[in-house]
Parts: C-alpha cells; sequence; structure tokens
C-alpha cells in the first residue's frame, strides 16, 4: 500500500513555476493579513477618534477656543478636526480680509472639500490592493494549476500503462496552487467589501458633519453682515 503525499512532499516536488506561483499567493496572502489587521485597527481609530470629536464640539465649546486648542495640539489632526480646522481657518482668512458673507462661505466650502477628499483617500489606504488580491489571486492559481496538469499529462507520453497513481501526484499538486489562490482571495474580498462599507459609513458621518458646520458658519457670516 503506497503512502499518501503530505501537502509539503506535493509542494516541494512540484515544477519551478507552480512553486513560484505557490510563493507569490503565500506573500500575497500574507500582505493582505497585514493589511486587513491595519485597516481594522486604522478604521476602529478613526470612529472613536469621530465620536470624542463630537462630543467635544457639541458640548458648546466656542469655536475660535476649539480651534486654537488643535492648533495647539501636539498630535497629527486627523477626520473632522481637519475638516474644522481647515474650514474655520478659511473663514477667519476671509473674514478679516472684508469679503462678503458669499465669498466667504463659498472659501468655506471648497476648503472642506479638500480636506474630505484628502480624509477619503486616507480612508480607502490598502484597500485597493486587497481588491487586485481578491480579483487575481483565483486566475493566478489556476494558471498554477492548469500548467501543473499540463505537465501530468505529458508525462503519460513516456509512459507504456497509464494509471491513475502515476498521474495522482501532478494533480494533486497542480490543485494545491487552486487552493492557495482561494485562500489569498476569499479573506481580501471578505476585507475589502467590509472596509468599503466601513469607509462609506465615515464619509457619510463626515460629510453630515461638514453640512452641520458650514451651516453654523454660516449663520455667523451673515448675522455679522
Amino acid at each position: 500500500m503506497t503512502e499518501p503525499l503530505s501537502i509539503f512532499a506535493l509542494v516541494m516536488n512540484a515544477s519551478i513555476l507552480v512553486q513560484v506561483v505557490l510563493v507569490l499567493l503565500v506573500l500575497a496572502s500574507t500582505a493582505s493579513w497585514v493589511m486587513i489587521f491595519q485597516r481594522f485597527f486604522a478604521l476602529n481609530g478613526v470612529q472613536k477618534a469621530i465620536d470624542e470629536f463630537e462630543d467635544y464640539f457639541w458640548s458648546g465649546i466656542d469655536l475660535r477656543q476649539l480651534y486654537n486648542e488643535l492648533n495647539a495640539a501636539d498630535h497629527e489632526l486627523s477626520g473632522m478636526e481637519t475638516l474644522f480646522v481647515a474650514g474655520f481657518k478659511e473663514y477667519t482668512r476671509l473674514s478679516e480680509q472684508g469679503a462678503d458673507a458669499e465669498a466667504v462661505m463659498q472659501g468655506v466650502q471648497r476648503a472642506t472639500r479638500v480636506a474630505l477628499t484628502r480624509e477619503e483617500e486616507q480612508l480607502e489606504q490598502h484597500l485597493p490592493f486587497l481588491a487586485t488580491v481578491g480579483s487575481t489571486s483565483p486566475y493566478v492559481g489556476l494558471f498554477g494549476t492548469v500548467w501543473g496538469i499540463m505537465n501530468s499529462f505529458r508525462s503519460l507520453a513516456n509512459m507504456t500503462q497509464a494509471t491513475l497513481a502515476s498521474v495522482a501526484p501532478g494533480i494533486s499538486e497542480a490543485l494545491i496552487a487552486t487552493a492557495m489562490g482561494l485562500f489569498a482571495a476569499i479573506p481580501a474580498v471578505i476585507g475589502y467589501n467590509r472596509f468599503s462599507a466601513r469607509v462609506e459609513t465615515i464619509m457619510t458621518h463626515y460629510e453630515t458633519f461638514n453640512d452641520e458646520f458650514t451651516s453654523i458658519l454660516y449663520r455667523v457670516a451673515h448675522t455679522k453682515k
């Protein structure tokens, strides 16, 4: 009775091309998991910062006091802090120049729109890579499988009597490539879908806050005039 081949033995006995495919898929899978954990903790931190800033913003603090505190903060601004500072800075600059209320608000909206775009880019960091791994890994694995099966059938030409046992190792090593492709793709697809949904939710929070913030500045600007 023949002893079944282990997965390790199948990989080690695979053709060079199949081994290269497996190494690429392992690297892609490892990178995906690193980025999945990085995005998970990063987005959790963003959500926590949103909750803390909104509580402080709506506590009744004076906007200029909040602006001065954020400018003097010893940490890098992000999220709603960036939106607030960008909008209030532009509001202050144009107001001191004597611009009319409409010009001031147009400047505020431009500044916050740029800040929103930058924040979205930060939130979507690594997501294109996860999408690429999720969409291409199965095909890369399938390429390794096709190549391995092709080699198995080519080896039959040198045999006087073809048996299942003679081609089983080659087919098995080829199918490992498909399995590895799915192993790399499935977490990447799940992570991409999950994080894309969270980014969309966070961006909705940002846009809602931006609308509320600019409405406050709009009332203040028109009250002064």
